[in-house]
């Protein structure tokens, strides 16, 4: 499982990212409503952890706007508030459940399974592009009876990809997401890893191939 948590508060983040790396649960983290609206719309994660209180947008308006865009992605927001009317607008805005700081760990992760059950507990296991599968338990790409295993930077890269098929995803996006927003990684670092992904889509003989917009990024380029 996936989890998405977009909390101003650092220490809280990290904290948050620890409990659920614990639980075997992949996170990406950031720090401010605009960001968190981003990484949000691309559908990429089973559970959003939102703050209100955040810097730009607040946490109410992540959640409106995500459903005004038909993301139904389960939100859980928290707030250091626990007023009826902050409560009222959360639920009203989108969100799926509410907690109020401090909150007890495990209150929190059976929360969030609480949250996966309400989306029938159909947790996307693969994805798929063209004559390509991309399994997620496993970081295995395969092509009929052909498969690969990719390392964690190309799995998150092509994973990027497969999200946003057909769309361009630019090359500051690979390095917040795949690097994360402190690192010191470059263009070229995502060239390389480009390069290596499309070896291995020579090896399974795809038809699939990654396209380039020069000093833009990359796109999946699927047959017809």
């Amino acid at each position: 499982m996936r989890v998405l948590i977009v909390e101003d508060e650092v220490r809280l983040a990290e904290a948050l990212g620890q409990i659920m790396a614990e639980h075997r649960y992949q996170t990406d983290m950031v720090h401010n409503g605009a960001d968190g609206l981003d990484y949000a719309l691309t559908g990429q994660y089973d559970v959003v952890i939102l703050d209100v209180m955040l810097p730009g947008l607040s946490g109410f308006e992540v959640a409106r706007r995500l459903r005004a865009a038909h993301n139904s992605t389960p939100i859980l927001m928290l707030t250091a508030k626990d007023e009826i009317s902050d409560k009222v607008t959360g639920l009203d805005g989108g969100a799926d459940d509410y907690m109020t700081k401090p909150f007890d760990p495990e209150e929190l992760l059976a929360r969030v399974r609480a949250l996966t059950r309400r989306q029938g507990e159909v947790l996307t296991e693969s994805l798929t592009a063209g004559d390509l599968t991309l399994e997620l338990s496993t970081r295995v790409l395969r092509r009929g009876e052909r498969s690969v295993r990719l390392g964690f930077k190309e799995f998150e890269i092509l994973r990027l990809l497969f999200f946003n098929a057909r769309s361009v995803v630019p090359k500051e996006d690979f390095i917040t997401r795949v690097w994360g927003l402190d690192s010191d990684a470059e263009d070229n670092n995502v060239e390389v890893y480009i390069s290596f992904l499309r070896k291995k889509l020579a090896y399974l003989e795809s038809e699939v191939s990654i396209g380039t917009v020069r000093k833009v990024g990359y796109f999946l380029e699927l047959p017809q």
